[in-house]
């Protein structure tokens, strides 16, 4: 069995309770195709300023944007880069579907093909994860791996030093704001565990406890050297001696978030026959309407190499009043300052076997709590793939052609997008020997049900229309459709 667990605590079933009705939101007529009343900022253990909001964004844009290759790649944009003009009213969208875990272990039959049966194992309820043998045949992984080198990869993470400096510099923020934003137990003292659950600071580095010691030497900013700053170290500190260490001290690809190279190839009509049958058995295996499966973002192959890793992170970002969804930003007529990707759910296709190491790990999969500083305890970062994989509770083996899936939001309560589901954290341990192919096919949701209904009629209104506005500058891949390889 390809799922290979470490001590992990009881499972227990997930409880989400349905969000609050309120009659007067009926009477406004807040329904099916209007957005929802905007949910809080912050989480319970957030702290809920401006000064926090504006801060946390700045990094978490900076961090998806590069990291997490959410945006800036024009070949993971989903449709044209002109605003929608006068879309008419958009129609009612059905409630998403989601597959139920029942239990772990639990098996289900289904047919993805027509001339055999699937088998379906949950791996977990928290979050809800599956796992599919078989998924691909080795000669369609095989193919998928070949195209992928036809097109070629690009490094999947660089550092945006000017960019991450002049945004730091245009920051209106004081020292207080920004220590309050660290402290997160609040007891005025910066532990380097809370500095180290920030790792977006890094600017895409992976900060561990010896490299913030380190710096923090190095810009004399303990000078007790016990590890931990009060406020008033904190204050005397100058962020510009911050970023002339971090620009003094290049980054090995080994210090980095993510290690691998990476590209993307279409999936639309007119691609190559194979990726066209991959769409489809997704299609079948979600269980969602054809146009959000077919207008999500094109298939992403990555490489990983002997040394390669991806630190734990969620596949989306947080979506608030002040971000847009990148897929649906064509129709979205307010201006906001922040973009990210909003991924539903996550088909991760493995396209080898890998000699040593390469997991998938979910650290805290099924865990009765989850809180974020308790991902880091002691010398243990539970989010580090390079040191301490084995310490998850979930890890899945790298097998050709199994595919797992699984959500990255919970359920609102009325058959839509709710919050980022937190145990959907997930990493990519290191490859110790040989290399890892992997795919993903993310599955683009916007939590603004009205605007995913505009984002569904222009794109149908373009599709009608045709001219170049209706083909993304991805639908290039076209040029490999009629590709036949000897396998």
């Amino acid at each position: 069995m390809a799922a290979a667990a470490g001590p992990r605590p009881e499972a227990a079933s997930p409880e989400w309770p349905p969000r609050h009705h309120d009659p007067a939101e009926a009477a406004a007529g807040l329904g099916d195709c209007e957005d929802a009343p905007v949910r809080p900022l912050c989480k319970p253990r957030g702290i809920c300023s401006r000064a926090y909001f504006l801060v946390l964004m700045v990094f978490v844009h900076l961090y998806l944007g590069n990291v997490l290759a959410l945006n800036g790649d024009e070949s993971s944009d989903p449709g044209p880069q002109r605003r929608a003009q006068g879309p008419g009213p958009a129609p009612t969208l059905a409630p998403l579907t989601r597959l139920e875990g029942i239990k772990v272990g639990h098996e289900r039959k289904i047919q993805l093909v027509a001339d055999r049966d699937h088998f379906i194992r949950t791996l977990s309820l928290k979050p809800l994860l599956f796992e599919i043998p078989g998924f691909l045949s080795d000669e369609e992984c095989r193919l998928v791996i070949h195209l992928a080198q036809m097109k070629g990869l690009q490094r999947s993470q660089i550092l945006p030093t000017e960019e991450y400096e002049e945004a730091m510099g245009t920051m209106q923020i004081s020292p207080l704001d920004l220590f309050q934003l660290l402290d997160q137990n609040h007891d005025g003292r910066l532990q380097l565990r809370e500095v180290l659950a920030q790792n977006r600071l890094g600017n895409g580095r992976w900060m561990t406890p010896e490299n913030i010691q380190e710096m923090y030497s190095a810009i004399k900013a303990d000078p007790d050297g016990d590890g931990v700053l009060s406020l008033q170290e904190f204050s005397n500190m100058d962020l510009r001696d911050f970023h002339k260490y971090m620009r003094s001290h290049r980054a090995e690809s080994s210090q980095l978030v993510r290690n691998s190279h990476h590209t993307w190839l279409y999936q639309g009509e007119g691609a190559h026959h194979v990726m066209r049958a991959i769409r489809q058995r997704v299609l079948r295996l979600t269980r969602l309407s054809p146009e959000i499966v077919e207008l999500s973002e094109p298939l992403q192959v990555v490489r990983y190499g002997e040394g390669g890793h991806y630190h734990a992170h969620v596949d989306s970002g947080p979506v608030y009043p002040e971000t847009i969804c990148s897929h649906t930003k064509l129709v979205a007529n307010e201006s906001v300052p922040f973009e990210t990707s909003c991924r539903y759910m996550t088909v991760l296709f493995y396209l080898n076997n890998v000699t040593g190491g390469g997991e998938t790990v979910f650290p805290v999969a099924d865990n009765r709590t989850y809180d974020e500083m308790s991902l880091i305890q002691d010398d243990v970062d539970l989010r580090d793939t390079r040191r301490h994989c084995d310490k998850g509770n979930l890890r899945v083996k790298p097998r050709q052609g199994t595919a797992v899936f699984w959500y990255n939001y919970l359920p609102d309560g009325q058959g839509w997008v709710g919050d980022v589901d937190d145990y959907s954290l997930h990493g990519g341990c290191l490859v110790t020997r040989g290399t890892k192919w992997i795919a993903n096919n993310w599955i683009n949701v916007d939590p603004s049900r009205a605007r995913q209904a505009l984002f569904q009629q222009e794109m149908a209104r373009l599709a009608r229309e045709g001219g170049v506005d209706s083909q993304p500058e991805w639908a290039l891949d076209r040029a490999y459709r009629d590709t036949r390889v000897e396998l």
